[in-house]
C-alpha cells in the first residue's frame, strides 16, 4: 500500500460499512462481531485490504472480471478524458468510443455484425432474450417463443436470468420465474449421466430430445456458455459442440453464447466459443470488457438478426423496443478500447495459454499428491478442481470443507474462489481466473498456496 489511508480514516470507512452497505452474496449477521474485509488498493495482479494485508488475486476482482489487472492508469485516463468530454447521451445517439469500440470488436468477431450496449451481464443475456421473443411473435406468430439452457450454466441474476439459469441455490426463493425457458442436461462427463463410449455426442443429442419433447415449433433459442463457469468450471467434451450446432441448424433455433467470463481472453481465445468453431447468431459479454475499470456489456448479433428488425418499418412495433439507461455512458466504450489495445500490446492471449498450461500442469501435480482432487478441467487462465471424498465413487466433499480450503488460502494471502451455494451437494470445486498478466512466480505462488490448504484442511 502507499501508506496514504490513516487508519483512523479506514475506521471511520469501516463503520460506515457496518451501518450501512449492503454486501453482495454475503450473510451479514457475522459483521455484528466481526469487520467486513475492504479492498482498499489493488496494482498488477494484488490487492491490499483495510489492515494492510496484501493479496494475490486468483480470481480476477472475485467474480472474473479484471482480466488485465489493476492500477492501470491508461484506462483510467481515457474514461477521465472521455467524461470530461461528453459522459452520457441516451443510446437511440451514437458516441465516438461506441463506434470505435463497435468496429474492434467485431474485427475479433468473424460472422457477427452488430453491437448493442448495456451495463451488465444479466442485462446483455435479457436484451439476447427479447430480441428471441420478438423474433418469435414476428416470424412465427409467438410461438417458436421457449429458450433452452442448460443446467449448470448461470445467465445471470434478474429474475428472467435466473429463470434460464441451472443453480437452484441462486433461484431458491425468487420464484415464481418467468415461464418459457427449459433446462437441458449438462454436458460434465465426470458427472457422466450416460455410459457410452462417445459422450460430448451424446450430451448434445440429449439437447435435441428436450426440443423435439417439447416441439421444435415452439423452441426459438437456446444459451450456453462455452466453458461452463460458476457450475464447476466445465469445459466441453469433444464432438458436443459440432452436434449442437447441427441441431440448431435443423430445428430453425438461434444459438446464443453467454461469453460473460470467457470474453475478452480469459481462456486464451478472444471468445471461449472461438476454441470449438461456434457459429453462434447472438454472443452476450461483460466483466472482461473492459476488466472491471468501467460498467459495459454487449449483445452482440449476425446481421441476419439485425436484419430482422428492420422490415416493414411503417409498423409502429417492427423494431427492437429496448432501451439500457446506462448502456449511453461513454465511460464503458473508451475504457473497453484501451483494455483491448492492452491485451493485444502485451501479447496477453498468448500468455493466458503458457500461464493456463503451468497453472493446469501444477493442479494436475497437486492431484497426484493429493487424492482429494477428483478432476481437473479448464482452458487458459480458467481452471477448476473439484474435491471428492473417495476417487472411486466421487462423493463430493461438503461445502463446508470447500470453504475452508478457501478462508486457508486467503489467510495465507491469495484469493481463490469455489462454487458455493449453487447446486446442493455440488458445490466442491475450487476455480482459479488469474489475470491474464499472471507470471510463473505468480501460477506457482497460488497452486503451492493450495497445497498448504488441502493439507491443512484433509490431512
Amino acid at each position: 500500500m502507499d501508506g496514504n489511508h490513516p487508519q483512523n480514516d479506514l475506521s471511520e470507512i469501516v463503520a460506515a460499512d457496518k451501518a450501512h452497505v449492503w454486501h453482495h452474496l454475503i450473510q451479514h449477521k457475522p459483521f455484528e462481531t466481526a469487520d467486513p474485509k475492504i479492498m482498499v488498493e489493488g496494482k498488477g495482479i494484488r490487492v491490499w485490504d483495510q489492515n494492510g494485508k496484501e493479496h494475490l488475486d486468483a480470481v480476477s476482482g472475485g467474480v472474473w472480471t479484471v482480466n488485465v489487472g489493476y492500477g492501470r492508469e491508461r484506462i483510467a485516463d481515457a474514461v477521465r478524458d472521455q467524461l470530461v468530454k461528453i459522459n452520457y447521451f441516451a443510446g437511440s445517439a451514437g458516441s465516438i468510443p461506441g463506434s470505435k469500440f463497435a468496429e474492434r470488436l467485431i474485427e475479433k468477431m468473424p460472422g457477427m455484425s452488430r453491437v448493442y450496449f448495456s451495463n451488465s451481464g444479466s442485462e446483455a443475456n435479457e436484451k439476447g432474450y427479447k430480441m428471441i421473443r420478438q423474433i418469435a411473435h414476428k416470424r412465427y406468430g409467438g410461438k417458436k417463443h421457449k429458450i433452452l439452457y442448460r443446467e449448470r450454466d448461470y445467465h445471470g441474476t434478474t429474475i428472467t436470468a435466473l429463470s434460464s439459469g441451472g443453480h437452484e441455490q441462486r433461484g431458491a426463493q425468487y420464484g415464481p420465474f418467468t415461464p418459457g425457458f427449459v433446462p437441458v442436461p449438462h454436458c460434465l462427463e465426470y458427472r457422466a449421466q450416460w455410459d457410452v463410449e462417445n459422450y460430448g455426442l451424446r450430451a448434445a443429442e440429449a439437447i435435441e430430445e428436450v426440443i423435439l419433447r417439447e416441439g421444435p415449433d415452439t423452441v426459438g433459442g437456446l444459451i450456453l456458455e462455452p466453458v461452463t463457469a460458476g457450475g464447476g468450471v466445465i469445459t466441453p467434451p469433444d464432438g458436443y459442440w459440432e452436434k449442437v450446432q447441427e441441431i440448431c441448424a435443423k430445428y430453425d433455433i438461434l444459438l446464443m453464447i453467454d461469453e460473460v467470463v470467457c470474453g475478452l481472453g480469459r481462456t486464451g481465445t478472444w471468445f471461449g466459443y472461438q476454441n470449438y468453431g461456434i457459429k453462434p447468431d447472438i454472443v452476450t459479454m461483460a466483466k472482461g470488457v473492459a476488466s472491471g475499470y468501467a460498467a459495459i456489456s454487449c449483445t452482440v448479433t449476425t446481421e441476419a438478426v439485425f436484419e430482422m428488425f428492420k422490415d416493414n418499418a411503417d409498423d409502429p412495433l417492427n423494431y427492437f423496443r429496448d432501451i439500457s439507461t446506462f448502456g449511453g455512458c461513454t465511460a464503458g466504450p473508451a475504457a473497453a478500447l484501451e483494455n483491448m489495445a492492452i491485451i493485444e500490446e502485451e501479447g496477453l492471449l498468448a500468455n493466458t495459454l503458457a500461464m493456463g498450461e503451468r497453472l493446469m500442469g501444477n493442479l494436475h501435480a497437486l492431484a497426484d499428491k493429493h487424492a482429494i482432487i477428483g478432476d481437473v478441467r479448464g482452458k487458459g487462465l480458467f481452471c477448476g478442481a473439484e474435491l471428492v471424498t473417495d476417487r472411486s465413487t466421487r462423493e463430493p466433499v461438503h461445502e463446508k470443507q470447500t470453504g475452508a480450503v478457501v478462508a486457508d488460502c486467503m489467510a495465507q494471502g491469495v484469493v481463490i474462489g469455489a462454487t458455493n451455494r449453487s447446486f446442493p451437494g455440488f458445490n466442491n470445486t475450487l476455480c482459479f481466473s488469474p489475470a491474464l498478466i499472471a507470471t510463473t512466480d505468480n501460477i506457482d505462488q497460488i497452486t503451492d498456496t493450495l497445497d498448504k490448504a488441502l493439507t491443512k484442511v484433509f490431512g
